[in-house]
C-alpha cells in the first residue's frame, strides 16, 4: 500500500515538473516586447507581471511552482468516521482493557452455545468432525498429541471474548450483543471448570478469571538464554554433512511401512 502510495506521488511531481518545462519561457515575438518596442499605453499596469501566453494557456502566475507544492498531499480517502472507528476498535486486553458494558450467566451463555456453536463445537466443546476443540485436555500439553483447549492451553480469558465477539459464530461474525459474548464466554469458562455453574461474568470481574495455563507463557527471552549459540560467521555450504534418515513419522500416517526406497533419500 506504501509502495502504491509513493508510486503516486512521484507520478504527480513528474507531472507537475513536466507542466512547468513545458511552460515557454519566451515571448510572443508577435508581440511589441519581443521586438524591443515599448508596450502600448494600458496593457501594462505599473507594478504587474505580464504573462506568456504559455503561461496563461495552464492558468500559472510566473515562476509559481504549485504543482510540485501539491504533490506532497496524496489525496486518498478520508478522515475515518467516528462511529467507523468504534466499530473497528474491538481489541480486548488481559487487563480488561477494551471490554463493552455487559454482564452475561453460564445458563445463558449455555442456550446460546447449543443454538449457534454446538453444530460445530459439539454441545460439550468436545468438536464435532474435525472442528476445533474447546473443553478437556488438562495435562496433555507435554504429550504427544496435546489438546490445546482453552482450559489447558490459553493463557488469557481476554483471548476468548475477543475471538468470539469478533469471529464467531461462523459465518455470522459479530452478531453476538455484548450480553451473549459474556454469556458464551462464562459457558465456555465453565465447561472448562473454570468458573462455577452459577457464574455470571461481567466486565467488573472479568479480570478476576485466571486461566490455569497463564503462568506457562513468558516473554520471548532467546536473545539471552541462546546467545551462546549465535556465530558472527554461520556456516553457509555442507554444513550438516552427509544426511541420514533417522526416524520416520508412522505416528501420522504419513510414512509408508513398506521398505524405504533406495538412492538419495537413504
Amino acid at each position: 500500500m506504501w509502495k502504491s502510495a509513493e508510486a503516486l506521488i512521484i507520478a504527480v511531481v513528474l507531472a507537475g515538473s513536466l507542466a512547468i518545462a513545458s511552460v515557454s519561457v519566451v515571448a510572443d515575438p508577435a508581440t511589441p516586447q519581443a521586438k524591443g518596442e515599448p508596450a502600448k499605453k494600458g496593457t501594462q499596469a505599473k507594478g504587474e507581471t505580464v504573462q506568456t501566453k504559455g503561461q496563461q494557456a495552464v492558468h500559472m502566475p510566473a515562476g509559481a511552482g504549485a504543482p510540485a507544492a501539491r504533490a506532497k498531499d496524496v489525496l486518498l480517502g478520508r478522515p475515518a468516521l467516528p462511529e467507523e472507528i468504534a466499530a473497528w476498535n474491538i481489541d480486548v486486553r488481559p487487563d480488561g482493557e477494551g471490554l463493552p458494558e455487559g454482564k452475561g450467566s453460564v445458563k445463558q451463555g449455555e442456550e446460546i452455545f447449543l443454538q449457534s456453536c454446538a453444530a460445530c463445537h459439539g454441545e460439550f466443546g468436545e468438536g464435532a468432525g474435525r472442528w476445533p476443540v474447546l473443553a478437556g485436555g488438562k495435562g496433555t500439553l507435554k504429550s504427544d498429541r496435546p489438546d490445546k483447549t482453552i482450559g489447558s492451553f490459553w493463557p488469557y480469558a481476554s483471548t476468548v471474548f475477543d475471538y468470539v465477539h469478533r469471529a464467531m459464530p461462523f459465518g455470522n461474525s459479530q452478531s453476538l450483543t455484548a450480553d451473549e459474548t459474556y454469556a458464551l464466554v462464562a459457558y465456555l469458562l465453565n465447561l472448562n471448570e473454570v468458573v462455577p455453574d452459577d457464574f455470571v461474568l461481567s466486565k467488573e470481574n472479568f479480570p478476576k478469571v485466571n486461566l490455569p495455563n497463564e503462568a506457562a507463557f513468558y516473554d520471548d527471552d532467546r536473545e539471552t538464554t541462546e546467545k551462546s549459540f549465535w556465530k558472527p560467521a554461520p556456516c553457509m555450504k555442507d554444513c550438516s554433512g552427509e544426511m541420514h534418515v533417522t526416524a520416520r513419522a508412522q505416528i501420522l500416517n504419513v510414512t509408508p511401512d513398506s521398505d524405504p526406497p533406495k538412492g538419495n533419500l537413504e
